[in-house]
């Protein structure tokens, strides 16, 4: 539920605060006072588009702000998005800075209006009063009927993307079998190229080691026999030197313990420099200085640099390039045999996608047979007498296929009897636009109420002056379901009709004054008092009189 909603230097507001309540909260003043732009507020704390606009004449920025009441789906949202919670209490704020710049503040963390969007299926639900029929589209027609019957486009979704993957990879080989027939020579010489050259990662870099050491045979050869003579076999060597140490040690451990451990560091140290000693030996024993190994090793990088010049930096890269190039060879040779299973796997595609599209298809008739009959029953409820249906037309042709399946929604309505049926936004009446839209709000949200499975706090309904165009026993009629509504969830509705505002539960007054030469508004809520004088100066218009209190207070009185 929304407890409450400010807005600072946003439009014509200076400074506002309105306070909400459960069931239908109604808002009423003066045109031009800044009701519609409360609900404009509210809607751009659901993740709507901001304008630098919006910002009030001389201010740095405009900032709307609001507290709703916590839901299980809410606090997930935050957790995934890694905002801390706050108690039983959700804090949305929004910046404008007039350069056009913004930012979002979720429980007063930053956050990002991604995640308001996130948020806004949880909490609250604005029907602006730029909504009308004409911009109720089939696509919009197919959502609301997907919403009443808690149908999911999922599996179609994910059949669609696999028939569209399978046809664009049959598409992409048919098309491209020309340029592949010319580049068959290529890459058959390519192919037999770096499959003779029969190479091995990495073999560059040992091949670069083992040069080094033929083409510096001698010095190797000289270095490692000088440090063996020196360590290990000449009369000064570094072994005799220990050995004669170590007999000089142990005369000294055997009057002296402290010297036992020394005798061990010194034999240790003689079979260290008997086991180099022996490595340096071996290693200049197996040098092999052999100028036929020379020449083969540099014909051999020679080869390799040349076939990285031409397909890599490395001849990892020349492998890869080489298991490429054959692969489409291969496909250019088994042609038929992959054409065949590309076929296949598109005609399996195909079946899976229209499995899933028919069953949306049989879905939304059952569950359009019952919006139609709801939906008609609530209209007409409505101070009309009409019939309604909802049309599904599966277009099966794969030119119809799309993500949501391939049916067309189309809402039909006869507004008088005798009429034929026809599309829902050929209607010309604004009231009954008005009325038709609100039954079918009413009837998909008190549907989508009963059938949850847990009762999380009810969603905020909003509805900026939808009742344009209506009056008499049809405004009395639209306050009445307004009010029914309200019963089960929290309903805004912003109204110009006293009919209307006499089934407030909470009723706001949206007050503008000027101060100091610059306008200013107010949100007062009305006691009893208050709100039966705002009903008849809704009735009488500037001037209240005896009678139109006296009849305002009949109708709160007949509304309760």
């Amino acid at each position: 539920m929304l407890v409450e909603l400010r807005a600072e230097n946003y439009a014509v507001i200076d400074h506002a605060i309105a306070v909400f309540g459960p069931g239908l909260n109604l808002l009423t003043g003066e045109t031009g006072a800044g009701k519609s732009i409360l609900v404009d507020a509210l809607a751009l704390l659901m993740g709507g588009k901001s304008s630098a606009d919006v910002v009030r004449h001389g201010a740095d920025k405009a900032v709307v702000a609001c507290v709703y009441e916590s839901t299980a789906g809410a606090e997930a949202v935050l957790e995934e998005n890694g905002i801390d919670s706050e108690g039983h209490d959700i804090i949305l704020r929004r910046e404008i800075l007039a350069n056009g710049k913004g930012r979002v503040f979720v429980n007063n963390q930053p956050a990002t209006v991604a995640v308001l969007k996130q948020l806004a299926p949880e909490l609250a639900l604005v029907h602006a009063q730029s909504e009308t029929l004409s911009s109720f589209d089939l696509a919009q027609q197919r959502i609301l009927l997907d919403r009443f019957g808690g149908i999911s486009c999922d599996a179609a979704a994910a059949a669609y993307a696999r028939w569209r993957a399978a046809a664009d990879k049959l598409n992409d080989l048919l098309q491209g079998e020309q340029d592949r027939l010319h580049m068959v020579d290529l890459w058959s010489y390519q192919s037999k190229e770096i499959e003779s050259a029969r190479l091995e990662a990495g073999e560059d870099e040992a091949l670069e080691t083992e040069k080094r050491v033929l083409a510096n045979a001698e010095k190797l050869y000289a270095a490692a026999m000088g440090a063996f003579d020196q360590l290990y076999e000449g009369g000064a060597s570094a072994e005799s030197a220990l050995k004669a140490a170590l007999r000089n040690v142990e005369e000294l451990a055997r009057y002296d313990n402290r010297f036992a451990e020394s005798v061990q560091q010194l034999s240790s140290a003689r079979a260290t420099l008997s086991d180099l000693g022996a490595s340096l030996r071996d290693y200049a024993e197996g040098i092999n200085a052999s100028p036929e190994r020379l020449a083969e090793i540099e014909d051999r990088l020679a080869l390799l640099d040349r076939l990285k010049r031409k397909y890599g930096k490395t001849v990892a890269d020349v492998i890869a390039f080489g298991q490429d190039v054959a692969g489409k060879l291969a496909e250019v040779v088994d042609r038929d045999e992959i054409l065949k299973k590309l076929r296949a796997d598109l005609e399996q595609a195909s079946a899976e996608y229209r499995k899933a599209a028919s069953s949306l298809t049989s879905q939304r008739q059952a569950a359009g047979a019952k919006l139609a009959k709801l939906a008609e029953s609530q209209i007409n409820s409505l101070a009309m007498k009409v019939r309604f249906e909802v049309a599904i037309a599966a277009d099966e042709r794969e030119s119809g296929w799309t993500s949501t399946g391939w049916d067309q929604v189309e809402y039909h309505i006869a507004t008088n009897p005798g009429e034929p049926m026809k599309p829902l936004t050929e209607i010309a009446s604004g009231g009954e636009m008005s009325r038709v839209m609100l039954a079918l709000k009413v009837a998909v949200e008190e549907s989508s109420a009963k059938t949850r499975k847990v009762n999380p706090t009810p969603r905020t309904l909003v509805f900026d002056e939808i009742d344009i165009g209506i009056g008499g026993r049809a405004a009395e009629a639209v306050g009445q379901k307004l009010k029914a509504l309200g019963r089960a969830q929290q309903v805004l509705c912003v109204t110009h009709l006293p009919q209307i505002a006499a089934f407030a539960d909470q009723h706001l007054v949206v007050e503008k004054r000027e101060q100091d030469g610059r306008t200013k508004t107010q949100i007062r809520t009305l006691d009893d008092r208050a709100r039966n004088h705002e009903v008849a100066r809704m009735l009488s218009g500037a001037k209240v009189t005896d009678t139109s209190l006296q009849h305002a207070a009949q109708m709160i009185a007949a509304s309760r």
